[in-house]
């Protein structure tokens, strides 16, 4: 399935893999801005020296050069949602020094080429999850789950989970993929991409009324293939716990997923300087533990999250309990 040499080995079966490279920091955003090269650097440095350090397994993605000589054409892959317009432009803005998307939204010079290795990270993760019958994580940036198929959006270059179900289905014959996105925001994008698709189920979980103002629960898909939760502002644990085991759980089991794909992103915490939302990193192990009854098959990826401490401690909290 790779286009590298596999990572499942005899040597490291029972270690827990991570998808990661130092090329996801040449996004450039800037210092100031929330989505920054520092979000990974602090998880890394974490995970690296954690209590669980020695059960972990770094994993370069593929290369887009190494992709197209196995025959795979990244774009191909992205233009499974995004229209060639947009890739073409963003190319383009990138390739004459970058500039502002949205808003929000920076792409440096080397955006484009960062973005499609993030892409092909978590076409490494569902390749990898699907070989190993395991979880596994993608430590990629920039973020995918506001981007939509004609821009960027929301800090989003390209709809990394959109496309990684996507591929999962149309490339790999997967019958049913399931995508829960337990970031602070709505991924309006990710909603955008599959809301035709009876073989892929969305779920949300995000603060509302807020950013991007979508996300109602009356938005259930074109086949009630999706499931959104809004959450109120101050919401917690309490609040949150029967929420999975009485609506997401239920909701997952019935559509019973050949892969489950997970938006995480942990800027629902407490400290998170972005959101309303006060969860705690621990929580996020609950949920995790939660979906690991649904399948073990879980690809979790990288999404929003700004405070580096909770941030961190939430990625040790959901390996943790994939351990």
């Amino acid at each position: 399935m790779f286009a590298n040499p596999p990572l499942i080995s005899q040597k490291n079966t029972n270690k827990f893999p991570i998808i990661y490279s130092e090329s996801f920091l040449n996004h450039d955003t800037g210092i100031y801005h929330p989505e920054k090269a520092g979000r990974l650097t602090a998880i890394v440095e974490a995970l690296k020296n954690s209590a669980i350090a020695s059960q972990l397994v770094w994993r370069e993605p593929t290369s887009i050069n190494s992709r197209y000589k196995s025959g795979m054409d990244i774009l191909q892959e992205v233009s499974r949602f995004h229209t060639s317009e947009y890739i073409n432009a963003l190319q383009q803005l990138t390739d004459h020094g970058g500039g502002y998307i949205d808003g929000d939204t920076i792409a440096s010079p080397q955006t484009y080429e960062v973005a499609l290795l993030a892409v092909s990270a978590w076409l490494d993760g569902v390749d990898l999850v699907l070989e190993s019958g395991r979880p596994a994580f993608v430590l990629a940036r920039p973020p995918g789950h506001h981007a939509r198929a004609q821009s960027g959006m929301g800090f989003c270059i390209f709809g990394n989970a959109a496309i990684a179900a996507m591929s999962a289905c149309d490339r790999l014959n997967l019958d049913r993929v399931a995508i829960l996105d337990w970031d602070v925001h709505h991924g309006n994008g990710t909603q955008e991409a599959v809301w035709d698709r009876p073989d892929i189920a969305y779920v949300s979980t995000h603060q509302a009324p807020f950013y991007p103002m979508t996300g109602r629960k009356d938005e259930t898909g074109a086949h009630g293939n999706i499931l959104n939760i809004p959450m109120r502002s101050g919401s917690a644990m309490p609040e949150y716990l029967p929420v999975f085991e009485h609506q997401i759980m239920p909701f997952l089991r019935n559509f019973n997923p050949d892969l489950l794909i997970i938006s995480a992103g942990f800027d629902a915490n407490a400290d998170d300087p972005l959101a309303s939302i006060l969860l705690k990193p621990e929580d996020f192990g609950v949920f995790t533990k939660l979906c690991l009854e649904i399948t073990p098959k879980i690809l979790f990826g990288l999404e929003g999250g700004y405070d580096f401490n909770s941030l961190s401690r939430s990625v040790i909290s959901v390996i943790e309990q994939c351990l």
